[in-house]
């Protein structure tokens, strides 16, 4: 299968690498030094589940070096998705069809926008993975999954033919559930929640699942999301949030979420596409969201300054003080 991966960061290039290895045509869309080191070395991955070091892997900045193929894996944040779906034209053959692998709700209506909604389906993952020099990703916690499904619930060849390319891969489980949309939502309660909580706490989940104020907090940003997607038509399982917990109980003490990286990083997160959606679909459904309400605003003015909105830093005398 000819499979081209927009994005090579921890998500990218996890599943990249392990598509390659098995076998498959496989091009990765990168940049900069990340870039370089791909082109000249090969993709390196160091991971609990088996390290692994491809040299065949095609890697370009420009998507019309590698021309149309059959499926195109997009695995870059979510806020850059809009900007991505306008780039992928060089990668769309007739029968290409396009998975968003971010987290968050929104990625395939972006990409519809832009190419059409019977090229695009629903899609998410799970793994704890990052770029830890460039041209190597480092895989350090969870066991990979991913899953994926048409957006209307209906079972289709390419789904299928996906599903067979990723059963080649060790280090990968991948599924097709029965309706894509309410997975993404169970994922999205998770790492919304875990997200949001951990950019706030800025502690490693070990802590904020074992000391009970940041545990029940973490609690109830999950209950608010099952409340949100009820509001939404999308009927969430009573054992959701358990189910949730019993993941993060499982994960190494020091595991943080990606967003979570990112706000204790100085970079632009995916804060509106998590918490702030919550909000914003709250709103628009009747349903109040004062946790995430809460979250949002406590991480707004960061995220500002790292998307270089605040200009100095000076403190400033306030009525004569």
């Amino acid at each position: 299968m000819r499979i081209a991966v927009f994005g090579a960061g921890g998500v990218g290039g996890y599943f990249g690498a392990r598509l390659a290895e098995a076998g498959h045509e496989v091009a990765v869309v990168a940049r900069g030094r990340h870039l370089e080191a791909i082109r000249s070395s090969g993709l390196a991955l160091d991971s609990i589940a088996g390290d692994a070091h491809l040299t065949d892997v095609r890697a370009s900045d420009d998507p019309a070096e590698i021309g149309p193929v059959d499926v195109v894996l997009v695995a870059v944040k979510a806020w850059q998705v809009p900007e991505v779906a306008g780039a992928l034209g060089p990668l769309l053959g007739p029968e290409t069809f396009v998975v968003p692998l971010q987290n968050g709700l929104d990625a395939p209506d972006h990409l519809a926008a832009e190419i059409g909604r019977e090229r695009v389906l629903g899609g998410l993952c799970g793994l704890i993975a990052y770029i830890a020099e460039p041209g190597r990703i480092a895989h350090v916690g969870a066991e990979p999954f991913v899953r994926f499904g048409e957006l209307d619930g209906a079972r289709s060849g390419r789904v299928d033919a996906l599903l067979e390319a990723f059963a080649a891969c060790r280090g990968v489980h991948a599924t097709a559930p029965d309706d894509i949309v309410a997975a993404m939502w169970r994922k999205f309660l998770l790492i919304a929640s875990w997200g949001g909580v951990g950019a706030v706490t800025r502690a490693p989940i070990g802590v904020i699942r074992s000391v009970p104020e940041s545990r029940a907090l973490l609690r109830d940003a999950m209950h608010e999301i099952v409340a949100v997607a009820e509001g939404a038509g999308v009927g969430l399982p009573a054992s959701a949030v358990e189910a949730s917990f019993g993941f993060l109980d499982a994960l190494p003490h020091g595991n943080t979420a990606s967003m979570q990286r990112d706000v204790m990083d100085g970079r632009r997160s995916e804060l509106d596409e998590h918490n702030g959606a919550v909000v914003r679909i709250g709103r628009e459904v009747g349903v109040p969201t004062p946790v995430h309400g809460a979250i949002y605003g406590a991480v707004r003015p960061q995220e500002l300054k790292a998307r270089g909105r605040f200009e100095g830093e000076g403190r400033t005398a306030v009525d004569g003080a």
